[in-house]
């Protein structure tokens, strides 16, 4: 086997394919002693609202404990789905209340997303079994797409920080990185399906015209973005799921073995 000794510009440049929105001067600090939530600055009011949360998130780990236990049958039973919406009503009166809490609009379209999958933005697409729900009409498939990216919209712009060298509390720094890890894997899932299924979105939506590619492409931003606040998974996939960095590494691997010999590897 071959051993290659790169220069830190040939590193620099690997280390770009293999993580395209990296970009040193963007690093984020955590910062501990920050507020919890930059907009819920009441340490008091944050661990309230904090505690709504995870009493709703408790009876969402009930309900799938349930559902666990219907191995018999595929479909959601009556009672599970009924669950899953009174949740997701009760994440939406701390939403109302409380309109720039971004983890608890996180959490509504994580809870959303559990019913309707991530196939909501293509036609029939609740029928694959990531879904609790099966049949649903156009309309509300559609309507709930359109909560669930609005939330994730809202809870970024929230809790995104600005300045050459942004900080983010812990807690916020995860919500942000839940948020744009489950914006990108609806891109993902919709760009694997447009192929054989028409696009279902709100004409108001910026994704209604978009390609097979640019969903690609921004499923790749967003899990990139997900693994800079923090997912190590979703900055893996960021690289997987990227067209662009998928050719480069193509090339760049062919280049390498006309240079090094058949025995390099990348």
């Amino acid at each position: 086997m071959a051993f290659v000794s790169l220069s830190r510009r040939d590193m620099n440049v690997l280390g770009k394919i293999k993580d395209p929105e990296s970009d040193p001067s963007l690093a984020v600090y955590i910062d501990a002693t920050l507020p919890k939530d930059s907009h819920i600055r009441d340490a008091e009011l944050y661990e309230k609202l904090s505690q709504r949360e995870r009493d709703i998130i408790i009876s969402i780990q009930k309900l799938e404990t349930q559902h666990a236990k219907q191995q018999s049958s595929e479909m959601a039973s009556v009672d599970i789905i009924k669950g899953y919406r009174e949740c997701v009503s009760r994440f939406g009166q701390l939403v109302e209340e409380y309109p720039h809490y971004a983890s608890a609009r996180n959490n509504r379209a994580q809870a959303l997303r559990r019913l309707y999958g991530d196939s909501m933005l293509v036609s029939d697409g609740s029928q694959l079994p990531q879904a609790l729900l099966h049949g649903q009409d156009a309309a509300e498939r559609m309507e709930s797409a359109q909560s669930i990216l609005s939330d994730l919209d809202r809870a970024i712009l929230l809790l995104t920080p600005t300045g050459r060298f942004p900080k983010l509390s812990p807690q916020a720094a995860r919500t942000l990185s839940l948020a744009h890890t489950q914006r990108a894997a609806i891109y993902h899932m919709t760009s694997k399906l447009i192929d054989s299924r028409p696009v279902s979105i709100v004409p108001e939506r910026r994704e209604a015209g978009w390609t097979k590619l640019e969903f690609e492409e921004n499923a790749s931003r967003d899990f990139a973005m997900g693994g800079r606040y923090g997912n190590e998974i979703a900055r893996g996939l960021a690289v997987s799921t990227n067209p662009t960095a998928k050719l480069c590494g193509q090339m760049v691997r062919e280049a390498m073995k006309k240079e090094y010999g058949p025995d390099f590897a990348l």
